[in-house]
């Protein structure tokens, strides 16, 4: 199933329309791959806007419970 969701990483938010059994790293590196983000080191952790909960990008995105409409904000641990 395709799910579309918000993607924020800093300044920087894209609307991504993508398949739910994907890793959510993976999704990222498409993002960075594509020009559409830059970093240099894919965010590990995630906070879901609709669960408020935070997620591993190295789960896909049904494992985390990440539906359609969701937006994920990275979360930096510095």
């Amino acid at each position: 199933m395709f799910i579309t969701i918000t993607i924020k990483l800093g300044e920087n938010t894209f609307d991504v329309r993508i398949d739910s059994d994907q890793r959510i790293m993976k999704c990222m590196e498409v993002l960075r791959e594509s020009g559409k983000m830059s970093f240099d080191e894919p965010p590990a952790y995630f906070r879901s806007e609709q669960s408020e909960k935070l997620v591993s990008a190295y789960k896909t995105f049904n494992e985390e419970g990440i539906y359609d409409g969701d937006t994920l904000t990275a979360v930096s641990f510095q």
